[in-house]
């Protein structure tokens, strides 16, 4: 089994916490701190963090920003007023879930 598919139920999570922290991202950004914070252990694809940013904005988490970068268009993307209040209401239930998952490992 792929070590990152553990991940794959975890990435709107991952992608709200690091906006929440990070105030906005352009998507390569994006799959770079996440592979940094977990010293390689995530690598997240463009198939994988694109149409789940398309989601997020059409569902009004996220919002984007086109900013020219030398010469050159880069998209950001920001967490709206409802995107913070899901980014910390799923960061609770995750923190809650790891709770009972280590209580579960450690017998």
């Amino acid at each position: 089994m792929k070590k990152n598919s553990l991940y794959k139920g975890t990435l709107q999570n991952i992608i709200l916490k690091l906006l929440s922290k990070e105030m906005k991202m352009y998507g390569y950004q994006i799959t770079q701190r996440a592979k940094e914070l977990t010293e390689g252990e995530l690598e997240m694809t463009e198939g994988a963090l694109y149409p789940l940013l398309h989601k997020l904005e059409g569902d009004g988490m996220i919002t984007s920003e086109i900013q020219k970068i030398n010469g050159r268009d880069r998209k950001y993307y920001l967490l709206t007023e409802k995107g913070k209040k899901q980014q910390a209401e799923q960061e609770s239930e995750m923190k809650s879930y790891l709770i009972n998952l280590q209580s579960i490992f450690s017998i």
